[in-house]
């Protein structure tokens, strides 16, 4: 199904009135059509004043590489007037189009797109490709694309009207009528041409400033019309009314009481696969349901439901499947048309979600799915709608992909990964692996956009490295994977809402012929193809003028431009229209001279697919194909009111005016069933400000005297300036002779006969790594190597190898003979490797732990099936393939630890052998971090500082140390290292530790001095129940322990310092900093002596407190800890102190002597790890640090030999937060760290 090709005949459209006055209007959509899914996205229409140049269209659609479309939050309603974004409807969005309150004016603004016609071709872009679809000929759609806001109202206009459409066309029918004579102004003979009109106002609802209309389409006689009054201020919908007419629009009937009478409706939605099926959404403001007919709106059941629709996905072939997006990111599935729902993924990124493609996908229920799992990041999902548990899912693509990047379309699937800022496109052809995008090798793409995937061929808008404002067009090969240029710098411009506009125009109903804007030496000039972007060429002028006036226009200095935007209001005609039942036949917008222009504007026609052209009006008409093709009607594009249409049966060789209303109206719209035979049209707007709604019905049956016979046609041959071979055959078209008042059978073929021709060069485009020379020859690029690898090489010894030329896709020449562009069958000779390439599958050199990487293995130039391919993956394990078609999926690998590996893959035959490497990255993400450092450290000394990172990591993190104020850290690849304090005082210290984009950190405080004492202490039992073992929990015991230590001792806080150490039995440490207040950095040495002296007496005291158990503090209520002293011990003594109340608890008492432990101390201190004693002046004597404990002390008891390392202590504590963030291991264990490196 194509891209453009997607609606049917039941419409709903949005129309407001905007500001008064302004008769030019540009429709700027975005969208992105997926296959057989229709969806509608935003559509822009701007009032243009004179002089403004017109914005040409196509859509940010599927900006696959940004998707393939615009990031959009949702579809948001009409209703809210704030110009959300739009979610994923297809076929069901409601058009907007918007008029301004204050007449005259010509309907503009917001409304989503829809296209009248079944063959009308989408565009997509999105951006992913993001991008979003289009309906547009030439899109590329926006990132908000796929989502629509349903109503955006202007705030400065009280009154906006609107009217919207579901599928195909609505007709109004009148409350007066108007027979031919009196249209005419006199009475006619009944045979000669003539309209029938009739008038219906909706009564009553003069005050509702938004509607939405619905014809059923397919020869139904039902419209239905929903009118809305849309409060700016309250910013929602108060008041809504439902009228229905069965009979064409002559009568209506208010349906008010059947749906409700306080049931306010927001939304109307027609089913695309049964036009009888309505659904229609209440306000959620006031209830949140919908309701529910099968009988095109003769009855309605109203089911509730619990979150708030922005818009539904109708399945394209099952009629009672939908999709619902919801306003919290979660999508819904109903199988029975909306009566029940089911959850089906959250997080779904707006727009990015897909029903199957009928005979593509397994099953028909599939469903596509980008869900956001991270800030740009998503994956793409695939799953059945009415089971999609994490069990039945599937992830096609392996790792994430960006963002707003998946679109499924027909046979292809888009997405895009981004690198480096360097964005890769990869599609998956017929649902197989997905494959990277290639491009010519030096195009570097900034952004890429698909514009089309018809006739199994990709179009791609590309902007270059080079380009700014332009973009290249690029075709593909049926799969989609190599593309070639085909057109540069393509005018391009950005819509209201981002989305991209590209001026690219498919021409319906002949085949290949497409129209394009190009920038040339500062100037935009229209150009055709009529080999499918083969060859280009510029547009011939008219003769002459509307008037008859020669216009000596000569190619190339001068030539025919056009507007080559498309009307996403189903209401009102683009600058350029064709269609499919009338080929060659178009009717576009455009001036003559040196370049495009917004300026002396005229509508121009063509009759022979753009051989010649004429000018038909000298000021800018709306114009629509009537009677499948065999009328046409225009209508003045004015911002004045008007009465008179014109019609024409001849081509537009001469045009009849007719009056189709009594007094001047201000149009909104015109409606019509496309590919019908009732001859009925519509046009809705109003009289006046305050007027009601008026829906004029016109019945221009009365200009054809009967139907046509075999008589009444003739032939006209398809040529390309007298080149009657057009993609490789001759074609005989039939038309009805111009004149002729016959009504056309809606079922005649056009095609009256199509002969293949022989093929010739002008048949092929140049093949990937080819580019034409000015000769038209194709010639390899510096960069490509045409006796590159055969790796097409088969069993049977030969290949294909390209000449440099690949024929079009859908071209249907004959090849006879020896041809010289078609492949040459060639034998395989023997060649040695050489071009060896190894990558993973995104080009990434990083993985996670345990994932799945897949290396992908290339050879430009060997035998590769002669070749045999190993490769080592560097953690001991190495596979081989005995040639290299066997690696064309991957080689997948599965990397247990974290490190870096060197990955090496080496080809060899009997010629010869080539190799390279690359380096992986794998890693797991980092948990948390811990900074070990002392908290005392002595000035002009190392003290050693490290990070304990969990879970642990091997060679794959970068460290940053920041010190105090420093302005540049200190970077290292180890979580160690050794730093020199130089100034005393409080020094902060931060670290940070990169892994791959996360980033984490930790700081410590240290206190630096010149020297100081320290204690080791020890609790009461009691405090290890009640130690959580965190570090928040250490630092306020060492809080409370310091104010027993000063207000025991009398020394003041400042002087001291206590750090609780992780682990059990809780055991902290006791810092006594010298007094800052007769500190200096230039002591004398008998000042530093006595302030050593000082703080040994200081020490001395605290050891009796100690001793004594006069330390202490409440824990709780009835629970007092006491501080001991830890002392080196020779065996354990049991407490028997009364205090403990009879409990029994192992202590540590000395055994050694008062002065015999002083001795003890003084000779091995340096020896002793947690002994902090230091001194700056060599010529001193070393202080003394004395420990004494009587006989009768008693303290818990702790050895030396218990202590475990620095990393075991850090290990301890980290494994211990893991399991619980509570540190109380099985296995009660002293977790004592040394003293230079004390945590806190």
């Amino acid at each position: 199904m194509g891209l453009w090709s997607f609606w049917s005949f039941s419409l709903l459209a949005f129309v407001s009135l905007l500001r008064p006055f302004q008769p030019k209007f540009v429709a700027q959509a975005e969208i992105s059509s997926l296959g057989a899914n229709d969806r509608f996205y935003r559509l822009e229409v701007t009032p243009l004043e004179a002089g403004v140049t017109r914005k040409a269209k196509v859509d940010n659609g599927r900006k696959v590489f940004s998707a393939f479309e615009t990031e959009a939050a949702g579809a948001l309603k009409p209703s809210n007037g704030k110009g959300a974004s739009e979610s994923g409807l297809r076929d069901q969005a409601p058009t907007s189009v918007k008029t301004a309150p204050n007449y005259p004016e010509i309907p503009a603004e917001k409304y989503s797109d829809m296209l009248e016609d079944d063959q009308r071709r989408r565009t997509m872009f999105d951006n992913s490709f993001p991008g979003t679809r289009k309906r547009a000929k030439r899109s590329a759609g926006a990132t908000h694309a796929e989502n629509v806001d349903r109503s955006i109202s202007r705030e400065a206009q009280s009154r906006e009207r609107f009217v919207e459409t579901v599928q195909g066309v609505s007709n109004s029918r009148p409350e007066y009528r108007r027979a031919g004579e009196e249209a005419r102004g006199s009475s006619p003979r009944q045979s000669e041409p003539h309209l029938d009109t009739t008038t219906f106002a909706l009564s009553g609802d003069s005050a509702h400033n938004q509607a939405m209309v619905h014809w059923s389409g397919h020869n139904s006689s039902v419209i239905l019309i929903l009118t809305k009054l849309y409060d700016t201020s309250l910013g929602a919908v108060t008041e809504s009314s439902l009228w229905r007419s069965s009979d064409y629009g002559s009568t209506y009937t208010k349906l008010n009481d059947k749906v409700g009478s306080r049931t306010v409706l927001s939304y109307l939605y027609v089913c695309p696969t049964n036009k009888q099926k309505i659904m229609m959404l209440s306000d959620p403001e006031v209830e949140s349901a919908v309701l529910i007919s099968s009988d095109e709106g003769a009855s309605f059941e109203k089911h509730p439901i619990n979150f708030k629709i922005l818009s539904l996905l109708f399945h394209p072939a099952q009629e009672n499947w939908i999709l619902a997006y919801s306003d919290d990111s979660k999508l819904y599935s109903s199988m029975d048309f909306g009566r029940k729902w089911q959850l089906v993924h959250d997080n779904v990124m707006p727009g990015r979600f897909y029903w199957a493609v009928m005979g593509l996908d397994s099953e028909s229920d599939v469903v596509h799915i980008e869900t956001r799992i991270a800030e740009g990041r998503a994956q793409y999902v695939r799953c059945r709608a009415p089971r999609c548990t994490e069990a039945d899912r599937k992830y096609l693509f392996p790792g994430h992909v960006d963002t707003n990047s998946l679109v499924v379309q027909d046979e292809y699937v888009f997405t895009q990964v981004t690198r480096s800022g360097q964005a890769s496109y990869f599609v998956s052809y017929m649902r197989e692996s997905f494959r990277k995008m290639e491009l010519p090798k030096y195009c570097l793409p900034k952004d890429m956009h698909i514009i089309s995937t018809d006739e199994k061929q990709v179009f791609a808008a590309v902007q270059e490295w080079n380009q700014n404002n332009t973009y290249s067009l690029y075709i593909s090969d049926s799969p989609g994977v190599y593309f070639t240029l085909s057109l540069e710098n393509l005018r391009t411009s950005r819509g209201l809402a981002g989305n991209l506009l590209v001026d690219f125009y498919k021409v319906e109903g002949i085949n290949g012929m497409y129209l394009a804007n190009k920038l040339v030496d500062n100037h935009i000039k229209s150009f055709i193809t009529y080999n499918k972007g083969q060859t280009w060429a510029l547009l011939p002028a008219p003769a002459a003028d509307v008037a008859g006036n020669n216009l000596h226009c000569i190619l190339p200095f001068c030539s025919l431009h056009l507007h080559l935007e498309m009307s996403e209001n189903p209401y009102t005609s683009g600058p350029i229209t064709s269609k499919k039942s009338v080929p060659g036949i178009i009717v576009a917008t455009g001036n003559i001279g040196t370049e495009l222009s917004s300026t002396n504007l005229g509508m121009f026609i063509t009759s022979d697919a753009g051989n010649s052209w004429r000018q038909i009006f000298e000021e800018e008409h709306k114009v629509w194909f009537l009677d499948n093709g065999g009328a046409m009607l225009a209508v003045l594009q004015a911002a004045t009111p008007i009465r008179h249409l014109r019609i024409s049966l001849d081509e537009g060789k001469k045009w009849d005016r007719h009056s189709f209303s009594l007094a001047p109206l201000y149009v909104d719209g015109v409606l019509m069933e496309p590919e019908s035979d009732n001859h009925i049209i519509t046009f809705f707007g109003h009289f006046g400000h305050r007027s009601e709604w008026q829906l004029i019905k016109i019945n221009y049956k009365g200009l054809f005297s009967r139907r046509c016979m075999d008589g009444d046609y003739q032939t006209w041959h398809l040529h390309n300036k007298g080149e009657l071979c057009v993609m490789g055959e001759k074609q005989i078209y039939m038309k009805r002779r111009p004149g002729n008042r016959c009504m056309l059978a809606q079922d005649y073929s056009r095609i009256y006969s199509s002969e293949p021709c022989v093929c010739t060069a002008y048949d092929f485009e140049c093949d990937y790594g080819w580019e034409r020379q000015a000769d038209g020859k194709c010639s390899p690029a510096f960069w490509f190597n045409p006796n590159g690898a055969a790796k097409s090489c088969s069993s049977s010894q030969s290949f294909l190898n390209s000449t440099g030329y690949r024929k079009v896709l859908s071209n249907n020449c004959k090849e006879v003979g020896r041809n010289v562009y078609s492949p040459k069958r060639q034998t395989c000779r023997p060649r040695p490797p050489r071009g060896l390439r190894l990558s993973t599958g995104h080009g990434e050199l990083s993985a996670a732990v345990g994932s799945n990487v897949t290396f992908m293995v290339y050879l430009d130039n060997g035998d590769s099936q002669r070749t045999s391919i190993a490769l080592d993956f560097g953690d001991g394990i190495k596979i081989t393939y005995s040639n290299l078609s066997r690696t064309d999926d991957g080689i997948k690998h599965i990397y247990r630890t974290t490190g870096i590996y060197r990955v090496t893959a080496s080809a060899e035959n009997g010629q010869g052998s080539d190799s390279i490497t690359l380096f992986l990255h794998i890693t797991s993400p980092v948990e948390r971090i811990y900074l070990s450092a002392p908290i005392v450290a002595v000035r002009g000394k190392e003290a050693n500082l490290s990070v304990v990172v969990w879970p642990s990591h091997t060679r794959t993190l970068t460290f940053f140390w920041w010190f105090d104020n420093s302005s540049e850290p200190i970077i290292t690849l180890e979580g160690s290292i050794s730093y020199t304090f130089l100034t005393e005082g409080k020094n902060k210290v931060t670290v940070q530790v990169a892994s791959g984009s996360t980033i984490m950190q930790d700081s410590k405080v240290i206190t630096v001095k010149e020297f100081f004492r320290s204690l080791l202490l020890s609790f009461s039992p009691a405090l290890d129940e009640h130690n959580p073992d965190i570090p928040e929990w250490r630092e306020d015991i060492g809080r409370v322990v310091r104010t027993a230590l000063s207000q025991v001792s009398g020394v003041p806080e400042e002087q001291l310092l206590v750090a609780l150490y992780p682990g059990l039995p809780s055991t902290a440490e006791l810092f006594i900093l010298p007094d800052e207040r007769s500190s200096s950095e230039h002591k004398r040495g008998s000042e530093e002596a006595l302030e050593t002296f000082l703080l040994k007496q200081i020490s001395d005291n605290f050891v009796t407190f100690l001793n004594q158990g006069l330390i202490q503090f409440e824990l709780k209520a009835d629970i007092r800890i006491i501080v001991y002293m830890i002392q080196q011990t020779l065996a354990p003594l049991v407490d028997s102190n009364s205090i403990h109340s009879g409990s029994a608890m192992l202590m540590l008492v000395t055994v050694v002597s008062v002065g015999l432990a002083a001795f003890f101390i003084y000779k091995f201190k340096r020896k002793i790890p947690w002994i902090h004693v230091q001194t700056e002046d060599s010529h001193e004597k070393d202080p003394e640090v004395i420990s004494t404990v009587g006989q009768n002390d008693n303290m818990t008891k702790v050895k030396l030999s218990e202590f475990p390392s620095q990393k075991e202590l850090m290990e301890k504590e980290l494994e211990a937060r893991s399991r619980g963030g509570i540190g109380r291991n099985v296995e009660r264990i002293v977790t004592r760290e040394f003293p230079n490196c004390t945590n806190v």
